[in-house]
Order: structure tokens, then C-alpha cells, then sequence
């Protein structure tokens, strides 16, 4: 569009979004000579990636290399190329390849930005020719928030479920040891919160009960927001993207909504859309998604990812990709939250079983999110409408021992201390199974049956229907103390207890259709001048598929490195 309107700002770049790989595309670009200026819409930065797990998925990355571990350009070109087939264009997926590496070996050396090697946390499809038992997961080290000083009250918190108690940080690692309660696991759950206990003068300081530490997303955010305050690049919070302001075919800048008025920002050689997907967004969610669909069910923070970005490039005759696809993950609706949480690790632990209305169970329960929620879809349309939501079945011995969602185990959090608005909501409770198969509504003998032939399974060790906990991707989080699979147990002891699951995303897949330069393509093919889209703004690399955790992040930052780099060689050649 053309506008008249007094610009605010000139800048060489404007960066729309706040997330991991919208703070990368800035650092990158400053560093690259670029003046940058970044906009936001909510009132404190970081957008999803500050309530993620704050993994990367690199493959052949220098962390993994540094301690022994054995990998390569090919082998993983193999996986992928297995995983995604002919879904996404091949030269895409090669500079992420090429490019991922190079882009979190820069950071650490130039940022405040630091990784370590996720603990042997294997890709998402060990079935496939390519693929690696872990090394290309990454881990966020903790981050000390002092570092952010003034800007540590505008930093999105951390969502309850990716902590200790929902208070105390702790990176993946730790909690992998945790879940499949490894040697020495007690004691350092005792040493994380003695260290947190014992903070005192943090705690006075910041008036909060706020741990001085951040980890996993939150730890990303915060030492990507430190590496800018280092370069000086500003951040204008509630700042919303109304539009992109287009001259002769190129994008010269954005107009935005700020403190009430409507500005122009002008970008001297590009605009970066990387404001998330469009998840928030109820119309476009049924006009594109699988139904039934509901923002309610989403993991992502309420009203962030509404699509703006997205319709203001399709207005300028974008071309789009994925639009039925989320990044599919079974959630869990805690009442009281603004959002719903993901359930990840607990599906995998022993002596649960996720089951529709007709009492059967109809997926891997431990299988990727992603595949979880595609099954749910699938046997929603198959069961004509009985899956949606999905109920996860569990015994008082399952309830003693593990999590589930914000039930922390009765060990911990006994029923007595859940809250009174949890119960016959969150989470229903009866004496038999039969009980609560009619309290829920799921079919008595279809529950009695399938609970039967689960225990069969758990004392063979083989689950001849779904094959539950037979690879490596299942036992990572499997209680590594059972036997003889560490992802079964019976469930045979009351009371039993039941929480409905809905079928959640943790953000959308489709987007706009990008090439190797992240540059946003027309419907001919050709890139639009000035207007590059990363993260979930734009189409997935990774096509229908999650090849392994921080399959979103590692994408969204390598993108955002690799348009930093295209749009400083625009700089170069104009000069």
C-alpha cells in the first residue's frame, strides 16, 4: 500500500516480532552493519519462544562434535529427506542444513547466547535411515536475569508447566532426569530448591518470587535480549503491525499502531515478519485448520499470533504453504490460565493410557506431539466425532509416582492440596474404572476391555497394538526403573482418575512461502523486494513433520541469521 503518513523512525531494518528468531535476525543484522529497530505488539517481549522449551534442532552442530559425537551434512540431508520427502523445496532445506550450524556457532561466540548438548535426547523418528539417538537437540544453559536489569520486568515470564513447582528454573536436562527418575534424581530436585530457598536478596530486590535464573525459552529470550541491549538495538513494545507500506512492487517499511497513533516506519532495504503464526486467531483457525479447532486449546500466549503479519503479506499477493498444519500438540485446559498447557513428556511415562469415547485407544501414547494430535484428527473423522477431546486414564499408583499436566505426583502434591476447582474439571476421580467411565461420558467395557489388555501388555513388555515404548524416542522419558518396558505399567489400583485432552498446537505450520534467503515469494515464484518472513510467519522448512525437538526454534533463528546476512549484501550492493 502507499501511505502519506510522517514517519517515525528510518532505519535500515525493521524486525516485526520479539521472539527467538526475530532477536536473532536483529543481532545478526547489527552486527552486520544494519541499523535496526524492532516492534512489538504485546507489552513484553519474547512471544512464544519465552514460554517454549527454548531447544534448537541442529544437526552437525560443533556442541555435539566438541564431545565426541559423530554426525554430518549427509546423513542428516538423509533424515530429513526421508522425513519431509518432496514437501518442501530441496534448496530450503539444504541452507538450513548448511547454515543452522554457522548460525549457533556465531551466537556463542558473539552473543550472550550458550547451548549445551541435550541429554542423548534422540531425533523424533528413530525409524527413519539418518537419524541420531541424540547430539542435535540442543539445551539452553540458565541465564542470570540480573544481566537484564531495567528490561527484566518487560520479559514475558516463563509458563509455569516448564519449571519446578512452576517456580523454579531448570534447564531440559534437568528435568529428563527427573521424569525418568535417573540416579540421583532426589537430590538434585533438594539442591534446585535449596539454591532457589536460599536467594533471598534476589527475591527483596526484585520484589518477586521470580527465580534469578532463567532456563529452557526464557533463558534464550533473556540472553538474546542482553546480546541487543549490548548493540544499542531498540525494542518499541505495544507496537502493533497495521500494515507494509510498498512502493513499485518493494517494501520501503511498515505502518504500525502505536500509544494510540498510527505510524510509519520506514526500512531502507527490508522488513523481517517473524510475529508468529495465526493461532490466536479464531476465523482464520476454522477457515484453514482441521475442525474442530479452538485458540482456547492452543499453548501459545492469548491474543499474541493473530495472523497480522500473515494477511498483510498475502494482501501484497503472497504465496502460502501449509495452512492446514499446525505444530500439533495435545493440551490440557487448567482453569484459571490464560492458556492451555502441552502435554510432552507425561504421555510417555508408565501406567497411563490415552483413550476416545468408545474407551480404545487410537495412537502411540508416547509417539511425538505432533503425530499425536494428527492421529487424534484422523480417528475423530474415523470414530465420527469420539476423539476430541482424547481422555488419559490413569490409576492412584500412576498418580503417586508421576506428573500429569499440574497434578504434580501425590508423593509431592497429595489430592488433599489440588485445588477445589480442578476436580470433575481438570482432572475427574472415582473408585472403579466403570465409575468413571460414566462420569466422563466413555464407554464402560470399552475402558474395562482396553485397561485389560494394557495390563497384558505391561507384564509381556510388548504393546502389540502401538508398540508403546519399543524405540528410543519413547524410553527417553520412561521411568527407567521399570521393567520390562519403561513406558508400561498396569493400571489395576483405585482410585482411577481421568482429564480430558484437546487437541492443542503450540503454534501454526503454514505461513508464507519463503526461498533459501527467507525472501517472501509471489504465487509465480518470485521473491517480493524487501519482504523476508521466519519462524512460524512463514511456511515450515520442516513440511508435515517434526524431525526433533527445537524443530521450530532451530529454523526460526537460521532463517533469521540467514536474512540478516541477505539483507546486509542488499546494503553492500546499493553502496
Amino acid at each position: 500500500m502507499h501511505n502519506n503518513n510522517e514517519a517515525v523512525a528510518d532505519v535500515d531494518v525493521v524486525v516485526v516480532g520479539s521472539g527467538a528468531g526475530a532477536m536473532t535476525a536483529a543481532v545478526t543484522a547489527a552486527d552486520q552493519g544494519l541499523q535496526v529497530l524492532m516492534i512489538e505488539k504485546a507489552s513484553q517481549y519474547g512471544g512464544t519462544s519465552a514460554l517454549s522449551g527454548g531447544g534448537i534442532w541442529i544437526p552437525n552442530n560443533h556442541y555435539f562434535k566438541a564431545i565426541g559425537g559423530k554426525d554430518s551434512e549427509e546423513q542428516a540431508w538423509t533424515y530429513l529427506k526421508a522425513a519431509i520427502g518432496d514437501r518442501v523445496d530441496e534448496s530450503r532445506l539444504r541452507t538450513y542444513l548448511k547454515k543452522a550450524p554457522e548460525m549457533i556457532a556465531w551466537l556463542q561466540t558473539n552473543t550472550q547466547v550458550n547451548y549445551a548438548v541435550a541429554d542423548k535426547y534422540p531425533d523424533y523418528y528413530p525409524h527413519l535411515p539418518g537419524s541420531l539417538a541424540g547430539g542435535r537437540t540442543l539445551d539452553p544453559e540458565l541465564f542470570d536475569l540480573s544481566k537484564l536489569g531495567a528490561e527484566l520486568p518487560n520479559l514475558r515470564e516463563a509458563a509455569p508447566g516448564n519449571m519446578l513447582m512452576g517456580r523454579i528454573a531448570w534447564t531440559a536436562r534437568h528435568a529428563h532426569k527427573a521424569m525418568s527418575k535417573s540416579r540421583g534424581w532426589r537430590l538434585m530436585i533438594i539442591w534446585l530448591m535449596l539454591r532457589y530457598k536460599l536467594d533471598f536478596s534476589w527475591r527483596k530486590k526484585t520484589k518477586s518470587k521470580r527465580d534469578r535464573r532463567s532456563a529452557l525459552g526464557n533463558a534464550l529470550i533473556a540472553s538474546l535480549r542482553a546480546s541487543m541491549l549490548d548493540r544499542d538495538i531498540p525494542l518499541w513494545l505495544n507496537t502493533d503491525l497495521a500494515d507494509l507500506v510498498e512502493q513499485e512492487g518493494r517494501v520501503v517499511g511498515v505502518l504500525a499502531n502505536r500509544e494510540g497513533k498510527q505510524v510509519t516506519i520506514n526500512a531502507r532495504y527490508g522488513v523481517v515478519l517473524a510475529a508468529g503464526g495465526f493461532e490466536q486467531n479464531q476465523s482464520l483457525r476454522e477457515k484453514y485448520l482441521p475442525q474442530p479447532t479452538e485458540v482456547k486449546w492452543s499453548a501459545t500466549p492469548a491474543g499474541a499470533n493473530t495472523g497480522a503479519a500473515l494477511e498483510a503479506g498475502q494482501k501484497l499477493g503472497a504465496a502460502t504453504d501449509l495452512m492446514d498444519w499446525g505444530w500439533w500438540a495435545p493440551s490440557l485446559m487448567v482453569p484459571g490460565e490464560d492458556r492451555a498447557r502441552g502435554v510432552f513428556a507425561e504421555r510417555a511415562f508408565p501406567g497411563a493410557i490415552v483413550v476416545n469415547a468408545n474407551g480404545q485407544r487410537f495412537v502411540n501414547e508416547a509417539a511425538p506431539y505432533l503425530e499425536f494430535v494428527d492421529a487424534m484428527y484422523r480417528d475423530q473423522q474415523a470414530s465420527g466425532g469420539k476423539s476430541i477431546p482424547a481422555w488419559v486414564i490413569f490409576d492412584s499408583k500412576f498418580r503417586f509416582n508421576y506428573a500429569m499436566g499440574p497434578l504434580m505426583p501425590a508423593q509431592i502434591m497429595p489430592d488433599s492440596r489440588l485445588r477445589k476447582e480442578w476436580l470433575n474439571s481438570l482432572y475427574y476421580k472415582a473408585d472403579s474404572l466403570s465409575e468413571l467411565a460414566q462420569q466422563i461420558g466413555v464407554d464402560t467395557q470399552g475402558l474395562a476391555d482396553t485397561v485389560k489388555r494394557m495390563n497384558g501388555f505391561a507384564a509381556s513388555g510388548d504393546d502389540e497394538e502401538f508398540q508403546r515404548g519399543g524405540n528410543v524416542f519413547d524410553q527417553y522419558y520412561g521411568d527407567s526403573n521399570v521393567k520390562p518396558n519403561p513406558c508400561l505399567a498396569p493400571i489395576e489400583k483405585g482410585p482411577y482418575y481421568a482429564m480430558p485432552m484437546y487437541a492443542g498446537d503450540i503454534g501454526t505450520k503454514g505461513g508464507l512461502l519463503t526461498n533459501e534467503h527467507a525472501q517472501v515469494l509471489r504465487e509465480n515464484a518470485e521473491p517480493i523486494d524487501g519482504l523476508y518472513a521466519i519462524g512460524n510467519t512463514s511456511a515450515s522448512v520442516m513440511g508435515t513433520t517434526y524431525p526433533g525437538a527445537g524443530g521450530t526454534l532451530g529454523p526460526a533463528m537460521t532463517f533469521g541469521y540467514v536474512a540478516a546476512h541477505h539483507l546486509a549484501e542488499q546494503k553492500r550492493n546499493a553502496v
